[in-house]
């Protein structure tokens, strides 16, 4: 945006008859007329070039509005108290929940005894910029129906449409395409007792396409992370967003949902999906990737998903036909003996 770069400008130190530029500004007019327009990998990078910027950096209001515009699902007053409960109230926050998260490396810890007892979802789809859809969601965490049920965080009832002003336009293949280049979705999960956060989506589509029943379009939104080694290298955290309408008139999100997935397509159950989420919020790695690097990361998992696949029937063909020469053999020896003895 011209505001911050011409923001960073001001705040670069440029010699100035023996003093530096911003050494000479008032405190307060960096935070009202500098700070202010700043996003927030911006301001994070002003707090880096001195310690004067860094202690004007930490103001909590600053960090609010900058959580708040680039998350308007925040602005909830249960998550404004949860926020500001964390270590650096939405400077933490944010720290957490931008960019995206990266967690593929191996499970450190896969205890359940500490694991979250609730867990708050913060959800915003946006269309070439302009919020569409916005929801939080709070879920219970601690019951035995939840720990051993399919995890499943459905935002809509089974009924429920949203109406958006995206009008649907053009061929499939064209529209779906420009779908993946100006529909983003942001999914933010906040265990409010450990106080942090992480944004599992991939912010733009991975896949987008036809729902084969229902005709309605599909779009996926895939974060693929570490798994418990024992049964999966790898889990798919995935949102489904579906959406109807037809060609002329407006899109209906008809569901907004999110799921864990193994390698084989299981869905995991809630215990496990806590653990791998609980991980993900405390290890992970928060890392900018480039436009398209996560749908290539997708389609090498999915590649990855095909080859487990493969080695699996090979595995149960080579049984099969083990089973079937021992059985052979028995019979074999079995008549043998009755025949000859």
């Amino acid at each position: 945006m011209a505001s911050t770069t011409n923001s960073t400008t001001l705040l670069s130190t440029v010699d100035q008859g023996g003093g530096t530029a911003i050494s000479v500004v008032h405190p307060d007019i960096i935070l009202t007329h500098v700070f202010t327009r700043l996003d927030g990998p911006t301001l994070a990078s002003a707090a880096c070039s001195s310690s004067q910027m860094q202690a004007l950096s930490t103001e909590e209001k600053l960090w609010r509005d900058i959580c708040a515009s680039t998350w308007p699902s925040i602005d909830h007053p249960r998550l404004r108290h949860v926020i500001s409960s964390f270590p650096a109230g939405h400077r933490s926050f944010f720290s957490d929940s931008f960019p995206a998260l990266d967690h593929r490396s191996k499970l450190k810890n896969s205890d359940r005894s500490s694991l979250p007892l609730e867990l708050l979802s913060a959800v915003d789809v946006h269309y070439k910029g302009e919020l569409v859809f916005s929801r939080v969601y709070e879920m219970e965490t601690a019951s035995e129906w939840f720990l051993w049920s399919p995890f499943l965080v459905d935002l809509l009832e089974q009924k429920e449409s949203i109406q958006t002003p995206i009008r649907l336009l053009g061929e499939d293949q064209e529209w779906f395409k420009h779908l993946e280049e100006n529909l983003t979705l942001s999914w933010i999960v906040i265990d409010p007792t450990q106080k942090r956060a992480a944004n599992v989506s991939s912010r733009r589509p991975v896949s987008v396409q036809r729902h084969w029943l229902t005709g309605d379009i599909q779009l996926q939104f895939a974060n693929i992370m570490a798994g418990d080694t024992a049964s999966s290298e790898f889990v798919q955290c995935g949102v489904v967003v579906n959406c109807g309408g037809k060609e002329g008139g407006e899109m209906h999100l008809r569901e907004v949902s999110l799921v864990m997935e193994d390698m084989e397509g299981k869905h995991l159950n809630g215990g496990d999906s806590l653990v791998i989420l609980k991980e993900a919020m405390e290890s992970g790695k928060r890392k900018k990737d480039r436009i398209g690097e996560e749908k290539k990361r997708f389609e090498e998992y999915v590649e990855l998903k095909r080859e487990s696949r493969e080695r699996k029937r090979k595995r149960e063909r080579a049984l099969d036909m083990l089973c079937s020469l021992t059985g052979a053999t028995l019979f074999v020896t079995f008549w043998y003996f009755i025949l000859f003895r």
